[in-house]
């Protein structure tokens, strides 16, 4: 289907040459546009209102038959529009053979039938807009388009048989917010490649026989896909999307990543996908200006233009737009069984003087800096999915201190399952760069989560924004030498998984990859020929075997009473240690740190409740890469009141590490 036709030479109505498709799925061009509808009242009265969630089932191009003609029936909103045509390979892309009829009830929806069109075919529609501008545009609502360069939509109707019957089932106790979450953040081109250039990629079936079996054997619980729906620009990662309801044709057909969906699910494995309603390219063939007018965007730069990624945002006040991107989000979860969506940028739609200069924004109708409009628009959003899907979650990645992203729209919240703990993210990881000889002095940088930590329900990321743009590897952010990088990166990760919350990891970073990520690239799977390399992603493995099977890891971890400082009075020593509580006292687990490459013997610790007996974990055990010369085989431990449960632990602390003890 690819066509590396420019993009160009099919504006303003231009052909492309009639040999280009002398195979393609021509018709009998006499047939004209039938006058054909599957809107009902209640349809447009809802579209309009903002109130229309399935828009996926009536908008777009529909294989149907119409008196005993097969064919597609095309719909499209083009409110400002005074002409609107379906192009394709069909009818040789000329705009003069089947214009479509404008409904009656001026409800700018242009429509109808085209009898004989197979499925398979491109297609875009003519747009004849204001003040005669004549564009070229993709369906807004195509299920499948042409891999980039080119793009066209392609006519489509889902063919496919789910097996996950069994995962459906029971995701709302594998997805609940008292389960592990331990989320593997991929981004398909460059996970894995059958070559390392740029345009080898695997397809979605090559990556689901790669892939299920690798987060299957690192014990990760969940993978979040960077953004999978249909994008022109390979170097936005996927952020830039011109599809909203259709997975990329760059690895497969739409049933190539139903059947990816499926095969994780069948192993156990939740699907969270990126989803991006904040902001959407200018690109010819997509949303921005799409009927000659600001039809998608607001028409205030001041509101609808994004100055970080030169992008424009959606007019959340617009009720058709509104229920344009409820229903995108909705058709994720109905149609291709997805766990959970990540709603990118979030603190940009929220705030009407993101990255904006003083004069260049206008507040709201009290003053404020909030966009009333994309707040409603949330609210509606995660009501709807959590009302209609209630064993999934809704996951935000906003990045200031708005309050209540994660209560419910009853109590004044936004609604949300999980918030991205993006202030755990950057005063951990400016923690773990300083020298150890200095961390003393830094420690209220490392404890300062605990203070909000049960304020909203965290996700703790550690995501592709880490090792992008001069940040550096993760490996390459710890100090020191070769073995303590590795011995820190070790430690943080085990800090990572004792903290409350759920937790998040970019591929690569379960290995310890040595460069920052490059997406035209693969990972560079040859380190894991190395001892340090393959022995580190076996420490990830045991701490997401931890946090399954240790209940106190994860079913309080939303909760203050999941969590309790033990000591943090030895800043001298860098030396910390705090208890994960589980909803029963004997699941309690010991976690002490032990910030400095110096070892601590004969340390000693003060705990109330059970006692602890084993040592369960020790990053610096020899087949994590360890040195393994300082353990725990016996706990030494003395009563000091037994009316209040109380004793002291004397424990040995290998050095830069973190030990846990049950």
């Amino acid at each position: 289907m690819e066509d590396k036709t420019p993009d160009n030479e099919r504006q303003l109505g231009n052909p492309v040459s009639s040999d280009k498709y002398e195979k393609g799925n021509f018709i009998d061009t006499s047939q004209p546009v039938w006058n054909y509808s599957i809107f009902y009242d209640d349809d447009i009265t809802t579209f309009h209102n903002g109130t229309h969630y399935t828009l996926y089932k009536k908008f777009g191009s529909k294989r149907i038959t119409v008196l005993d003609k097969e064919g597609y029936y095309f719909s499209v909103w083009a409110p400002n529009a005074t002409k609107v045509a379906v192009i394709g390979e069909f009818n040789n892309w000329d705009p003069s053979l089947h214009l479509l009829q404008p409904r009656w009830d001026n409800s700018g929806i242009w429509e109808g039938f085209i009898p004989g069109v197979q499925k398979g075919s491109l297609y875009k529609y003519q747009i004849k807009g204001y003040k005669g501008l004549l564009t070229e545009k993709g369906d807004p609502f195509g299920n499948y388009w042409e891999k980039r360069p080119a793009t066209s939509t392609i006519t489509w109707e889902f063919d496919y048989a789910w097996e996950d019957e069994s995962w459906m089932k029971k995701r709302k106790v594998q997805n609940a917010l008292d389960a592990p979450w331990s989320v593997y953040e991929v981004h398909l081109a460059s996970w894995m490649r059958p070559e390392p250039n740029e345009e080898s990629y695997n397809s979605y079936k090559q990556i689901a026989k790669l892939l299920v079996p690798y987060v299957r054997k690192m014990g990760f619980t969940h993978v979040e896909f960077m953004p999978v729906m249909e994008h022109p620009f390979d170097g936005s990662w996927g952020y830039q999307c011109t599809g909203f309801f259709a997975p990329t044709s760059r690895f497969g057909t739409p049933e190539d990543f139903m059947y990816l969906v499926d095969q994780l699910h069948q192993a156990d494995i939740g699907v969270i996908l990126d989803w991006v309603p904040s902001h959407f390219p200018y690109d010819a063939h997509g949303l921005f200006m799409f009927d000659g007018t600001h039809t998608y965007e607001y028409a205030d730069m001041r509101k609808g233009f994004h100055p970080d990624w030169n992008s424009y945002i959606f007019n959340y006040k617009r009720g058709e737009v509104k229920s344009f991107l409820i229903s995108s989000a909705r058709f994720w979860f109905d149609l291709f069984h997805i766990d959970g969506i990540r709603v990118d940028a979030v603190s940009s739609m929220l705030k009407l003087d993101y990255s904006r200069e003083e004069g260049a924004w206008e507040p709201n109708e009290f003053g404020g800096n909030g966009n009333l409009e994309a707040i409603a628009f949330i609210k509606d959003l995660n009501e709807t999915i959590y009302r209609d899907f209630p064993d999934v979650q809704t996951i935000a990645e906003e990045a200031t201190d708005w309050p209540g992203i994660t209560n419910p729209t009853f109590s004044g919240g936004l609604g949300f399952g999980m918030k991205w703990m993006m202030g755990w993210m950057h005063d951990t990881l400016d923690y773990f760069k300083v020298d150890p000889l200095y961390r003393k002095e830094h420690q209220d940088k490392f404890t300062f989560s605990m203070v909000y930590y049960n304020d909203e329900n965290f996700m703790l990321p550690l995501s592709h924004d880490e090792v992008v743009h001069g940040k550096s590897p993760m490996l390459y952010k710890m100090p020191g030498d070769e073995w303590q990088k590795f011995a820190g990166l070790r430690t943080l990760y085990a800090y990572m998984w004792t903290h409350p919350g759920a937790k998040l990891l970019f591929m690569g970073n379960e290995f310890g990859q040595t460069t920052e990520w490059n997406y035209k690239t693969e990972l560079n799977w040859a380190l894991l020929q190395f001892d340090l390399h393959s022995q580190l992603q076996l420490c990830i493995q045991e701490l997401n075997r931890l946090l399954k099977e240790e209940k106190a890891l994860h079913e309080s971890q939303f909760s203050k009473n999941g969590f309790e400082w033990v000591d943090l009075d030895h800043r001298q020593e860098s030396v910390m240690s705090f208890m994960r509580k589980g909803k029963k006292m004997k699941d309690d687990l010991l976690i002490v740190l032990n910030m400095t490459p110096v070892i601590r013997e004969d340390w000693l610790v003060s705990v109330k409740g059970k006692k602890f007996t084993k040592e369960i974990f020790n990053s610096d055990d020899k087949k994590f890469g360890g040195t393994g010369n300082v353990f725990n085989s016996i706990i030494r431990q003395e009563v000091m009141d037994k009316t209040e449960k109380s004793y002291r632990l004397t424990l040995n602390l290998p050095p830069l590490a973190a030990i846990i003890i049950k």
